[in-house]
C-alpha cells in the first residue's frame, strides 16, 4: 500500500508511450496540457466571436470562458474536472499561465510611457486622482461590511488595501481596446481617459505592492516594511542601473535593420531575472516584469520588434490559460442566500458609484460637458485582466476567501461588460459632426466657387508617398486665388494585439505631431521627408492624419473625416501594386473592400489611384515637374468630374493635358456588343439632361483652350469617331505614352455601352479603368485615376460615434480657409 500511495502522490510524467502501449495520455503532463490549451483556445475564441456583435473586448470572453470551465459550470461534473483539469495538473497549468502573464505584464509596461505621465494635463491628472480616491474609500467601507459577514477572520490591513485597490483600479490595456473598438482612442475624450487610466494603473500597482507586502503569512509589521522598502530599492536599481543598459541595447538596434537574436534573449532574460528578484523579495514575480517594461526605452526599433515577437504567443496562447486558472478558482455556487447576493449588489454598486461619481464630478469641475463626463466615468470603471491579477494575488495570499473571490470576479465582468453599451448610450458625437456649410462635395462644384479646394489622400504605407506628393503638386492650381488644402490620411489597422496600442502612442506622440523628430535627430521617416517638401509650396496646407481602426470599419473613418474636413474628393490607393516585372500583385485584399465601401458611402467624390510610378520615385522641384495627362471622355457625371479635375491640373505649367472625346459613328451598333463587367457597373445611355450638361462642360473646355494664348494652359482637345470596341481600344493606345489617365468609373452614352470588357475582379475601376489596367487590348504603363462623382443618392447616412482619427497641427501650414 505504501508503494501505491507513493505512486499516486508522485509527480506526473511528462510524456506517455501512447495508447497502443497501454498508457493513458491524460495521465501525463504534456499531452494533458496540450488538451487543456486546445479546449481553452476553442472555447474563448467561440465566445469572443459570439460577443463581437455586442462590441465587447476579448477579455470578457476569456474571463467567462475560464468560469465556464471551472466549478461554476462544466466543472460541476467531477468526471470532466478530474479528467481534463485534475488537481495534480493545476501546478503545471498555473506555472505556464503565470509565465505567460509575466511576459504580458512586460508588454503592458511597454505600453505605459513614463514621459507621458509627466506631461499628463491637470485635467487628466485630476480625473485620475478622483477615480482612485473615492472608489478606494468606498472599497474600504465595503471591506468592513464584508468582514462583518462573509469575510470574518480576514487580516484587517491587507484586506482593506486589497478591497480598495480592487474597486479603484482601471484596466489600462482593456480600456485602450474598448476605446479603439468604439473609435474614441484618439479623440479628446479618449486621450483624457487613456492618460487618467495610465496614472491610475501606476498608482494601483504601487498600492498593490503595499497590499502584498502587508499580506505576508505570519509576518510582523517590520517584515512588511522591509518587503516594501526592498521593492522600492529594486525600482531605483532598475531606473539607474538597468535602464541605461537597455538604452545602450536599443541604440544598437537601428531602424530598418533586424534586431539581433542575442539582444532579444538578453532582454527576456532580464525580464525573468527581475521577476525572480521581486518574488524573492516577497512582492510578486509580476512586479519585476512590469517595472522592466515601464523603464524600457520606447523610442526606436527595439521595442516594436520585441512586441512583434512576443505578443501573439503571449496574448493568443498563454493569457487565456491565466483566465482558466482564475476560472477554476471561481465557484459562483458559493454565492448563496439573500445575504451573499445582497453583498454582490453592494460591491457592484460601490464599485460603479465611487468610480463613476468621482470621475463625473471632477470632470464637470474641469468644464468637461456632461455627456463626455458621463462617458469618462463609465470608461474609467473598466476592469479586466489587472483586476483578476489583484484578486488572484489576494486569494493566493489567503486574504480573499472563495465567496469573496467569486463576488469580485462577477463584479469585474459586470463593470467591464457595461462599459461599451453605456458609453455609446450617453455619448453620441456623431450627431454634431456634419458641417452645415458642406456644399462643395465635388471638384466640378468647387471649380465654379471661390472656396478652398480640399483633397483627402489615403495611403497604406510609405510606398504610396512619392505618387501622392506628385499628384498633390499637379493639383495645386498655381493660377488660382483660393488655396489647396490637403489631408493625408495614413490607414493603420488596429487589432487585439498589444502593438496596436504602441502604434497609437507612436503616432500620437502624446499630443505632439507624429513627425516630430526625437532628440537623437533620427529623420529616417520617409513620411516626414515627403511632407516637409511642401515648405516650398505656396498656398498649400498639408495636414497629416492617421486612421487607426479595424479593417472592417476603417472606411467609416475615411468617410467621417472627409465630411468633417469638407473634402471635395477622397483619393484611395488601388489594392494592387506593380512588381518589377510589371505584373500586378495584391497588396492586401481588405483594401479592395475598403475602396468599395468608401465609394458607396463617401460624402464627396471618390477616386482610386492605380499607381504605376507616377512622376518617378521621388518628387522633383516645381520647375522640373512635367506630366502628360489624358482624359478619356465618354459622357456622364463621373467623366465630367474627371475632366474637372484634369482641367484644374492643367493650370500647372509643367502639365500638358489631352482630352479625348469619343463620338459614335453612324455605323456604331452598341446592341451587338456584350458588356460583362461585374457588380455595380452602370454604363449605358445617358439622359437628355446629362447630355446637355456634358455639352456644356465641353463648351467650357473649348473656351479655356481659346484662352491659352494669354495663359499657361496646355490643353489639347480631340474627338474620336468610333464604330466598334476595337476602334475605341485603338484610339486609347494612341495615348499610351501618357503619364496619367483620368477616367470616369461609370461612363455614360452610346459609346460607353460599346465598351467590351471581360469579367473582372475589380469592378470598382469601371470598364475604362479595367481596359487600362488589365486588358490586353490596351498596352500602357501609365497610372490611372478612376473618378466617381458624388451624387446625393449615393450618400449613405453614416451613424455612429466620432471616428478614430488623429489629426495633428502641421508645421508646414500656410493659409487655410475655415
Amino acid at each position: 500500500m505504501g508503494t501505491n500511495d507513493t505512486t499516486c502522490s508522485g509527480p506526473m510524467k511528462a510524456t506517455s508511450n501512447g495508447v497502443f502501449q497501454g498508457e493513458n495520455p491524460l495521465q501525463h503532463a504534456l499531452p494533458l496540457l496540450i488538451l487543456q490549451i486546445c479546449i481553452v483556445l476553442f472555447l474563448t475564441r467561440v465566445l469572443a466571436f459570439l460577443l463581437r456583435p455586442l462590441r465587447q473586448p476579448r477579455v470578457i470572453a476569456e474571463i467567462v470562458g475560464g468560469i465556464l470551465l471551472g466549478p461554476s459550470a462544466l466543472g460541476k461534473s467531477s468526471k470532466f474536472l478530474n479528467t481534463v483539469f485534475p488537481p495534480k495538473s493545476l501546478t503545471v497549468l498555473d506555472t505556464l499561465a503565470n509565465l505567460g502573464l509575466i511576459f504580458f505584464l512586460f508588454l503592458v509596461g511597454l505600453e505605459l510611457d513614463p514621459k507621458s505621465l509627466k506631461r499628463t494635463g491637470k485635467k487628466a491628472l485630476s480625473i485620475a486622482l478622483a477615480g482612485i480616491t473615492l472608489p478606494f474609500i468606498f472599497g474600504i467601507g465595503t471591506s468592513f461590511a464584508l468582514r462583518s459577514t462573509i469575510a470574518d477572520g480576514a487580516s484587517k490591513a491587507p484586506f482593506l488595501v486589497f478591497m480598495g485597490v480592487a474597486l479603484s483600479i482601471t484596466a489600462f490595456p482593456v480600456l485602450a481596446r474598448i476605446l479603439a473598438e468604439i473609435k474614441l482612442l484618439t479623440t479628446d475624450i479618449g486621450k483624457i481617459a487613456l492618460s487618467a487610466a495610465a496614472v491610475n494603473d501606476v498608482a494601483a500597482w504601487i498600492l498593490l505592492a503595499l497590499a502584498v507586502a502587508l499580506s505576508g503569512e505570519g509576518s510582523s509589521p517590520l517584515t512588511s516594511l522591509w518587503v516594501f522598502l526592498s521593492g522600492c530599492g529594486f525600482v531605483v536599481f532598475c531606473i539607474f542601473v538597468v535602464q541605461p543598459g537597455m538604452k545602450w541595447i536599443a541604440k544598437r538596434c537601428p531602424e530598418g535593420e533586424p534586431v539581433k537574436e542575442q539582444y532579444v534573449c538578453l532582454t527576456l532574460g532580464i525580464v525573468l531575472a527581475a521577476s525572480f528578484v521581486t518574488d524573492l523579495i516577497g512582492i510578486h514575480a509580476l512586479f519585476g516584469a512590469f517595472v522592466i517594461g515601464v523603464i524600457f526605452p520606447k523610442e526606436g526599433n527595439f521595442a516594436n520588434s520585441l512586441v512583434e515577437k512576443l505578443e501573439d504567443l503571449v496574448s493568443g496562447l498563454f493569457l487565456p490559460l491565466y483566465f482558466v486558472s482564475s476560472g477554476l478558482k471561481t465557484d459562483v455556487a458559493t454565492i448563496q442566500g439573500a445575504q451573499s447576493w445582497g453583498l454582490l449588489v453592494l460591491v457592484i454598486f460601490n464599485a460603479c458609484f465611487g468610480k463613476i461619481v468621482g470621475t463625473v464630478v471632477v470632470s464637470l469641475y474641469c468644464k468637461v460637458p456632461l455627456d463626455e463626463s458621463l462617458a469618462l466615468g463609465f470608461l474609467m470603471n473598466t476592469k479586466g485582466l489587472v483586476e483578476l491579477i489583484v484578486l488572484n494575488i489576494g486569494k493566493d495570499r489567503g486574504v480573499l476567501n472563495d465567496q469573496i473571490f467569486a463576488i469580485m470576479v462577477l463584479m469585474a465582468i459586470f463593470t467591464t461588460f457595461m462599459t461599451t453599451p453605456l458609453v455609446l448610450a450617453v455619448y453620441k458625437p456623431g450627431k454634431s459632426s456634419t458641417k452645415s456649410d458642406y456644399n462643395n462635395r465635388t471638384i466640378e462644384e468647387t471649380n465654379r466657387s471661390n472656396k478652398p479646394f480640399r483633397l483627402m489622400f489615403c495611403f497604406q504605407s510609405i510606398m504610396n508617398i512619392p505618387t501622392i506628393v506628385n499628384l498633390i503638386e499637379a493639383s495645386r492650381g498655381t493660377n488660382r486665388k483660393e488655396s489647396l488644402s490637403v489631408y493625408a490620411m495614413h490607414l493603420m489597422e488596429l487589432s487585439e494585439r498589444s502593438s496596436a496600442i504602441l502604434m497609437a502612442h507612436k503616432v500620437r506622440k502624446n499630443g505632439l505631431p507624429f513627425w516630430n523628430k526625437d532628440k537623437s535627430g533620427n529623420s529616417s521617416d520617409m513620411v516626414v521627408v515627403a511632407f516637409e517638401a511642401y515648405q516650398r509650396l505656396s498656398r498649400v496646407s498639408v495636414r497629416p492624419m492617421t486612421a487607426i481602426s479595424a479593417m472592417a470599419t476603417i472606411h467609416e473613418d475615411i468617410c467621417r473625416s472627409a465630411e468633417r474636413k469638407r473634402a471635395a474628393m477622397v483619393i484611395l490607393p488601388f489594392h494592387k501594386h506593380v512588381r518589377l516585372d510589371r505584373t500586378w500583385e495584391t497588396t492586401r485584399n481588405e483594401y479592395r473592400l475598403i475602396n468599395k465601401k468608401v465609394m458607396e458611402e463617401a460624402p464627396c467624390s471618390v477616386a482610386i489611384l492605380v499607381d504605376r510610378g507616377l512622376g518617378g520615385a521621388t518628387r522633383v522641384a516645381s520647375s522640373d515637374f512635367s506630366l502628360a495627362i489624358t482624359v478619356l471622355f465618354f459622357g456622364g457625371n463621373d467623366d465630367r468630374e474627371a475632366l474637372a479635375f484634369a482641367v484644374r491640373m492643367a493650370e500647372h505649367p509643367g502639365i500638358s493635358l489631352t482630352v479625348v472625346r469619343f463620338i459614335p459613328s453612324e455605323e456604331f451598333k452598341p446592341e451587338n456588343v456584350k458588356l460583362e463587367i461585374t457588380e455595380d457597373h452602370q454604363t449605358g445611355s445617358c439622359s437628355g439632361e446629362t447630355r446637355l450638361v456634358d455639352i456644356e462642360a465641353i463648351t467650357e473646355l473649348k473656351a479655356k483652350i481659346k484662352e491659352q494664348e494669354i495663359s499657361e494652359f496646355q490643353i489639347v482637345y480631340e474627338e474620336k469617331i468610333v464604330k466598334c470596341h476595337e476602334e475605341i481600344c485603338k484610339a486609347i493606345n494612341e495615348y499610351s505614352r501618357s503619364n496619367l489617365f483620368l477616367v470616369g468609373k461609370s461612363p455614360e452614352g452610346s459609346v460607353a455601352s460599346g465598351l467590351h470588357v471581360m469579367r473582372s475582379d475589380t469592378p470598382e475601376l469601371g470598364p475604362v479603368g479595367n481596359l487600362l489596367t488589365s486588358s490586353e487590348s490596351v498596352s500602357t504603363s501609365a497610372s490611372v485615376l478612376v473618378v466617381q462623382q458624388y451624387v446625393a443618392s449615393r450618400d449613405s447616412s453614416v451613424v455612429g460615434v466620432l471616428k478614430n482619427v488623429i489629426e495633428e497641427d502641421s508645421p508646414v501650414k500656410y493659409t487655410e480657409s475655415p
